[in-house]
């Protein structure tokens, strides 16, 4: 890890004062992000959104449903700084550890099929492929398909 990463990141729970935080973060790194609407009704329902702080700013989020033994992450995001520091995969790492501590038996996900960085990390944690989902993302023209990603633990 870098210099940077000296302050080893803290995780704590999303709450509706972070969202403008986040939607920051969220509009910087996406041509199509998450609306206000979107977390907000993500707290509202009980989502898992843990929040990664490094000396107290948002570096990272995610957005994870959990539902009977299985759990789909909605949401994982890293700030445009923090980018290849290898936060993307702590944050993965603390949602596997949360969900399994539920006793959930499956993760899933979906990701764009042109972000093959996202897909070689899920990969190197052990997500396979099952599926596709066609013209499932909003892109910049037209639509673009979604690589379905599952994790058995």
């Amino acid at each position: 890890m870098s210099a940077q990463l000296d302050n080893l990141p803290r995780y704590r729970c999303m709450t509706a004062d972070d969202i403008d935080s986040v939607l920051a973060i969220e509009t910087r790194i996406y041509t199509h992000p998450w609306t206000y609407g979107n977390f907000s009704d993500s707290l509202a329902a009980g989502y898992h959104c843990p929040i990664m702080e490094i000396d107290e700013e948002i570096v990272g989020y995610s957005v994870v449903m959990v539902a009977a033994s299985e759990a789909h992450v909605l949401n994982l995001s890293i700030a445009a700084g923090w980018q290849r520091h290898g936060l993307g995969r702590e944050l993965l790492d603390h949602i596997l550890k949360l969900v399994r501590s539920e006793m959930v038996e499956r993760i899933l996900l979906e990701v764009r099929r042109s972000n093959t960085a996202a897909q070689a990390l899920y990969e190197e944690r052990g997500f396979s492929q099952i599926a596709a989902r066609r013209d499932y993302y909003p892109a910049q023209s037209g639509r673009e398909d979604a690589v379905v990603m599952a994790l058995e633990l």
